[in-house]
């Protein structure tokens, strides 16, 4: 008996050394700190970036899109530093309704570029859901093919509560995009609300994906999607909605020239494809094509990006101040108190709002 004790004892002592040499984990904490202090180099981010690394430019993007006022100055340092490398791509924005096939589209017109040895990224003007918070357009995998294509890189971009705020971080991740060596860069919009009008003042070509017999051909409802149109696609031509296809885009031809002429001196063209099939992509792009052959001539394509330049300064400083306003200790105090006068009926809204505004400029 004494024995068998004995034996358990021993037993029990073979197996309490097991450890982790203490040399092993000190050199694997001083790599794990080495490569933390590695990801926030700024210079090597955007050296790996101008090399067309792909997980740089992922950690770029990420630190544009964080809410972390930490991130904000690293963030703008990196578009700093590649803004020297960048705006040498054509910058395609893509619309249309929920169920028009807008990722089968992007993915075959991607798959087409590709193969013609260009680099494509896709980015996603993206609202999230007011209630959940989840990404409209985030789940990406959809693109099977591109997604795993080494030209290709996709990125869709949850906006939370503010259009404006994922309509800046796109144009910033634009600028990386082409640091990284993307001459081709596709934006799709969710195609509901304003973020349109977002995409169309970040974008060269403005294209609407359509669908046959949807009821809007000549209604006013996409009046002003509409006029912002470069290209007018419906999508699903084939089968047989093939001939109710071809009856759409006569009526959008006909709406078409009802619209005052481009700036751009573009007339606006209409055509169809079927994503799905790979019909008619390849024409698609020769129609993008010759509208930045005609803009670059007559010198609207420069022009039209220095007025976007212009905007997006304006809109910027616009955000910036109401972001500042919002948070200041003063104003939020105050604008509690002014609600609760509202509420009484003491004072009206317009009172209300230049009471704050002096206090804040005070």
């Amino acid at each position: 008996m004494a024995k068998e004790k004995k034996h358990k004892a021993s037993a029990l002592q073979e197996k309490e050394g097991i450890k982790a040499p203490e040399a092993f984990n000190a050199a694997s904490a001083k790599a794990l700190k080495s490569k933390r202090k590695k990801q926030l180099n700024i210079s090597d981010l955007v050296s790996g970036i101008t090399k067309g690394n792909i997980t740089d430019l992922s950690r770029a993007i990420t630190l544009v899109e964080s809410t972390n006022p930490n991130h904000k100055k690293q963030a703008n340092d990196i578009i700093t530093a590649c803004l020297p490398y960048a705006n040498n791509s054509v910058r395609v924005g893509i619309t249309g309704v929920p169920g028009v096939g807008k990722s089968t589209f992007i993915e075959a017109l991607g798959k087409h570029l590709t193969e013609q040895h260009k680099k494509v990224a896709v980015l996603a003007v993206d609202p999230s859901s007011t209630l959940s918070k989840g990404s409209i357009l985030g789940d990406k995998t959809r693109m099977e093919d591109l997604v795993k294509n080494t030209n290709a890189f996709i990125r869709p971009s949850p906006s939370g509560d503010s259009l404006g705020g994922v309509a800046r971080k796109t144009r910033e991740t634009i600028i990386l995009c082409e640091a990284a060596g993307f001459d081709t860069i596709l934006i799709e919009t969710v195609g509901v609300g304003q973020s349109e009008t977002a995409v169309h003042s970040m974008v060269d070509f403005f294209l609407l994906l359509k669908l046959a017999g949807a009821g809007d051909e000549l209604q006013g409802i996409k009046r002003g999607i509409i006029e912002m149109a470069d290209a007018i696609v419906i999508n699903k031509a084939d089968g047989d909605n093939k001939k109710a296809a071809k009856s759409a885009k006569l009526e959008f031809n006909r709406a078409l020239h009802l619209y005052p002429e481009k700036d751009s001196s573009w007339t606006p063209k209409t055509a169809l494809c079927s994503a799905l099939h790979n019909e008619g992509i390849s024409e698609i792009w020769d129609m993008v094509k010759a509208y930045i052959a005609l803009t670059k001539a007559n010198s609207y394509f420069e022009n039209h990006r220095t007025e976007q330049n212009k905007f997006w300064l304006l809109q910027t400083i616009e955000d910036r101040l109401k972001s500042d306003f919002y948070n200041s200790e003063t104003i939020k105090g105050a604008l509690k108190m002014q609600l609760e006068l509202i509420e009484s009926g003491k004072t009206t809204p317009f009172a209300a709002a230049e009471y704050l505004l002096n206090i804040y400029s005070l």
